[in-house]
């Protein structure tokens, strides 16, 4: 039996002035995008010289300014003074007893500005490199938790022990991508680290807060450092001058990916061999179509997303029951494959459809773990609750997809919805009685969308007329093709 091909991972990056786009295909399909615009980097990774604004003892947290435009937020939990009281089961110590206001502290953004909120900081510093994060405060070596192989994980602990310095204070956790690594490799990413955060005290000496003292590396080079794998295909950069950037950073920290990166100068555009636009296309709506004719509906709040898992006109089962779990264990890849490309982070809520047999309900979960799995991002996955829903987290620090893209909608206010012409007919008749009860215009002249407007003219006409009789007054109509179905204007006259 010939061995299972691994599958190949290929990675587009199109880059313009003022956008960089990255999508990562697998036999085809765009599993994952990723959007940097220029005017609005994220900043989580990135070091900050920052002030405390304001304490607030009853919630044991604090806002830090920092210099973006709304104060960051910091935890009791997120300040390192406390780690070890907190690992051996202590109190930890009152924040207001560790910080205060116009005190100067060094943070890290762990969470990007959200909706209303403010960045999420963290004391306890972590500098990534391609094979290795140093935690310049943390005297401890980690291993990733995707490192299945014990002996695997007690050599590494091992190798690093020996190859950091005797003087050395700080402790590392071993990315993924060291398995496989020599000792050159890590050495060089361990004296990059360390030189990194030898710059980063420096200029912490050397500013006034706010100030940002490391910025995270660029979308293009953070490709490099987290994206790129063993299944890793080609790079595909349609930019002559970000592939010879990409080339040029690859050999000095990560040479064993040199040979992928390629520069496209092809006529057609790079995201177009892919259709990777239509895939953002497809990525913003609410509704996922699958193969068998069922679909999903995702729903994204400021507190969690939800998906809705429906047969639609899927009959091919044999009885109901495997129409149902066919389409519930198609929908379980879909699922993972959407909250990959849609960034979504937080809470997710799967509403499957209702199986009877516990063996249908095994096999789907199951299906869905490994659908996961391929993710890179920390997640847990619970089982079906008494209600029939999979309750799961996925660890959210950049924005979704949709928030990147999108902005709430100016018609409906972001509701989904807006009000009826017929509503709004109601209410405008309601507030020229209003109006006639207090001022005695000549004339009431109604400015209104063309539905609206229509709906007077047609089937509202008699109410229309009555109200003219009741105030005594005449009442006009005006179209403002502007105004959306909701906006209108009543002018006295």
């Amino acid at each position: 039996m010939p061995p299972a091909i691994a599958l190949s991972e290929d990675i587009l990056i199109n880059v313009t002035p003022f956008e960089t786009r990255v999508a990562l295909v697998e036999q085809g399909s765009v599993q994952e995008l990723h959007v940097e615009r220029s005017i609005q980097r994220g900043h989580v990774g990135n070091i900050y010289l920052g002030r405390v604004v304001r304490v607030l003892p009853g919630m044991q947290s604090a806002f830090i300014d920092i210099g973006l435009e709304r104060a960051a937020f910091i935890h009791i939990a997120d300040l390192r003074e406390n780690r070890g009281e907190r690992t051996q089961g202590l109190t930890p110590t009152p924040i207001e007893k560790l910080l205060f206001e116009g005190q100067t502290i060094m943070v890290q953004v762990v969470k990007d500005p959200l909706g209303t909120k403010g960045a999420r900081l963290s004391t306890q510093i972590s500098i990534a490199g391609r094979m290795l994060v140093y935690l310049p405060h943390d005297p401890h070596i980690g291993i990733s938790q995707k490192i299945d192989s014990e002996s695997e994980r007690i050599q590494l602990r091992e190798r690093l022990q020996a190859l950091m310095p005797a003087e050395e204070k700080g402790g590392f956790i071993v990315r993924t991508q060291a398995e496989g690594a020599n000792d050159d490799e890590l050495t060089a990413d361990l004296e990059y680290l360390r030189k990194l955060w030898t710059s980063v005290q420096a200029s912490a000496r050397t500013q006034a807060a706010p100030a940002l003292l490391h910025q995270d590396l660029t979308l293009a080079q953070r490709v490099l450092r987290d994206m790129v794998g063993p299944g890793t295909g080609t790079i595909l950069v349609d930019s002559r001058t970000t592939s010879a950037a990409m080339l040029e950073w690859a050999r000095v920290y990560t040479p064993s990916v040199v040979g992928r990166i390629q520069h496209y100068s092809g006529e057609r555009p790079l995201f177009d061999t892919a259709n990777v636009d239509d895939e953002i296309a497809r990525a913003l709506s609410r509704r996922v179509d699958l193969k068998s004719g069922g679909y999903l509906i995702i729903d994204q709040t400021e507190a969690l997303t939800t998906v809705d898992v429906n047969t639609g006109g899927f009959v091919g089962g044999r009885n109901f029951d495997d129409t149902i779990f066919k389409t519930n264990l198609e929908a379980a890849q879909a699922i993972a494959r959407q909250l990959r490309l849609r960034n979504l982070g937080g809470i997710v809520i799967l509403d499957f459809i209702d199986m009877e047999e516990q063996e249908h309900r095994d096999t789907v979960l199951a299906e869905l773990k490994k659908a996961l799995s391929r993710d890179r991002t920390r997640m847990t996955v619970n089982g079906f609750t008494q209600l029939g829903l999979v309750e799961m987290t996925r660890k959210r620090t950049r924005d979704s997809l949709a928030h990147q893209l999108c902005e709430p909608c100016p018609m409906c206010e972001s509701r989904g919805n807006v009000r009826t012409p017929r509503t709004v007919c109601y209410e405008i008749l309601r507030e020229i009685l209003r109006e006639a009860r207090q001022f005695n215009p000549k004339e009431f002249r109604i400015l209104a969308s063309q539905d609206v407007v229509d709906l007077f003219l047609e089937e509202e006409s008699q109410h229309l007329a009555m109200l003219g009789d009741f105030v005594g007054k005449r009442v006009s109509l005006e179209v403002e093709s502007t105004y959306s179905q909701e906006k209108y204007d009543i002018i006295l006259v």
